[in-house]
C-alpha cells in the first residue's frame, strides 16, 4: 500500500475497477492500494464509487455510476434495491444465471483458502427460475412511525416498504405493510406449503395457525411458527431428494441427524432404515425439538435427543451414516472430532455457509475422510447466500 496516498474518506467519489467477487455479497476494488469492499457493482465494471464507511482494516462503497456495465447487469425488479435501500437483497442488479456464477466462485474461494481444498461445482437454480416469489419465511422491523421494512445493508435503520418481492404472494406482504403496528417488536410472518399463513411478534402468534402443515415428498409434518424450517419454497423438496440420494441408507442402519430442527430430514430416514434401525434426532430449539417429539411420538426408530450436539453426540457409540444441517457457524472441531469418532460410512453435510463448511471440510478431510460431491443450489436468489451438499466418504 502507498502509505503516502491519502486515505479515503466517507463521502469520497472515486473512479474504480470492480474486481472479484468476495464471500458476503461485495466485490473487491483498490484505490491508492486500499482494498474497498463494493456493493452494487459486478466484476470487470468501471464505475464511481462512494465511501460509506471506513476502519482501520476496511473500506467499504456503493456503486453511484457506472461507466462501463457488465453484460450481466440487469434494471433491479424491486424498487429498493438501490445504495441506501433495502439490505435484504444483495444481486437484484444482476443477471440471476450471473449469480449463480458468482456463487459458485465463492465456494472454490472459500474452500481453497479456508479448508485449502480444490473444488469445483455447479450452483443448480431452483424454481422459480426467476428469483422472485419463493421465500416462505420472514422477519420485518417496525420503524418508529410503524411500518414494516427491512434494515438497510450494515445499518439499524429500517427502510420502509410496501412489498417484498422475494416473499411468497400469499403472505400478502402488501396488506402487512398497509397497517400500522405499534411497538419494537419484530413482526415474523411464516407460510406453509399447503397455504396456512402465521404472523407473530416477540415469539408470540398474533394472527393465524400456530402450527402450520407442512408436505415434503409426500410426507407430512406439523411445524409451529417459531421453529425453523427451510426458507425457499422448494428446498424442503430439494434438500430431502438431494440428500436421501447421497446417504445411500439400508434397512437396519443407525443415522445420526445432527441440528436436526423438527425432523425434516430424520423423518424421510426413518422410511429408509425400517424397523430394524435408527435415527438420533439431535437439536437444542426448544420449539423444533417440541416438535420432533410430537411427531414422532408414535415412530420407535427415531430418538429426539434434547440438547448440544457436541454434547449429545457423545451418546452415540457408532452410526453407519450421519448427516448434519448446522447453523451458519457450522459444526466446529468439537462436533467434527466426534462425527469421526462414531466413524459413519457416509457423511452429507447441508450448508447454508460456504466459509463454515470449507473449515469443517478440513477437519473431515483431516479425520480420514475425503470428498465425494459437492452441489449448490440457489435457495437464496437476488441474495449472496448459497446452499451447498457435500457427500464425504472414507478414505
Amino acid at each position: 500500500m502507498d502509505t503516502t496516498a491519502e486515505k479515503l474518506a466517507v463521502g469520497d467519489r472515486v473512479t474504480v475497477e470492480i474486481g472479484p467477487i468476495a464471500h458476503g455479497g461485495h466485490f473487491i476494488a483498490r484505490h491508492n492500494g486500499q482494498v474497498i469492499f463494493v456493493r452494487h457493482g459486478i466484476t470487470g465494471e468501471k464505475a464511481v464509487i462512494e465511501i460509506t464507511a471506513t476502519s482501520s482494516k476496511v473500506v467499504r462503497a456503493d456503486v453511484i455510476e457506472v461507466i462501463e456495465p457488465s453484460a450481466a447487469r440487469v434494471e433491479p425488479p424491486c424498487k429498493y434495491s438501490h445504495p441506501g435501500g433495502c439490505g435484504g437483497c444483495d444481486f437484484q442488479h444482476i443477471d440471476l444465471i450471473f449469480q449463480r456464477e458468482l456463487k459458485r466462485r465463492v465456494v472454490v474461494e472459500q474452500f481453497a483458502r479456508l479448508g485449502g481444498l480444490e473444488v469445483d461445482l455447479d450452483v443448480h437454480g431452483v424454481e422459480p427460475l426467476n428469483g422472485l416469489h419463493w421465500r416462505t419465511r420472514m422477519d420485518f422491523a417496525v420503524s418508529a412511525a410503524g411500518h414494516i421494512g427491512l434494515y438497510g445493508n450494515r445499518s439499524n435503520e429500517v427502510v420502509e416498504i410496501d412489498d417484498c418481492l422475494i416473499a411468497i404472494e400469499n403472505m400478502k406482504v402488501g396488506e402487512v405493510a398497509a397497517r400500522k403496528w405499534n411497538g419494537k417488536e419484530r413482526l415474523e410472518i411464516a407460510s406453509s406449503s399447503k397455504g396456512q399463513v402465521n404472523i407473530s411478534r416477540a415469539g408470540r402468534s398474533i394472527s393465524g395457525p400456530t402450527e402450520l402443515n407442512e408436505e415434503v415428498n409426500g410426507l407430512s409434518y406439523k411445524v409451529s411458527a417459531q421453529s425453523f424450517w427451510q426458507s425457499h419454497k422448494r428446498a424442503p423438496s430439494t434438500l430431502v431428494t438431494e440428500s436421501m440420494e447421497l446417504l445411500g441408507l439400508r434397512d437396519g442402519d443407525v443415522v445420526c441427524d445432527l441440528y436436526g430442527g423438527a425432523g425434516l430430514f430424520a423423518a424421510a430416514m426413518s422410511k429408509r432404515v425400517g424397523a430394524s434401525g435408527k435415527v438420533h434426532l439431535i437439536e437444542l430449539d426448544r420449539h423444533a425439538t417440541a416438535d420432533a417429539k410430537k411427531g414422532f411420538a408414535n415412530t420407535k426408530n427415531v430418538e429426539v435427543h434434547v440438547g448440544r450436539v457436541e454434547s449429545e453426540i457423545r451418546k452415540v457409540s457408532k452410526a453407519d451414516v450421519l448427516l448434519l444441517d448446522p447453523p451458519r457457524t457450522g459444526a466446529g472441531k468439537e462436533v467434527i472430532d466426534e462425527m469421526v469418532r462414531i466413524s459413519p460410512r457416509t457423511i452429507v453435510y447441508v450448508s447454508c455457509d460456504p466459509g463454515s463448511l470449507a473449515r469443517d471440510a478440513k477437519y473431515l478431510t483431516e479425520g480420514g475422510y475425503a470428498i465425494s460431491h459437492l452441489a449448490g443450489y440457489d435457495l437464496f436468489p437476488m441474495t449472496a447466500h448459497v446452499e451447498c451438499v457435500v457427500q464425504f466418504t472414507r478414505k
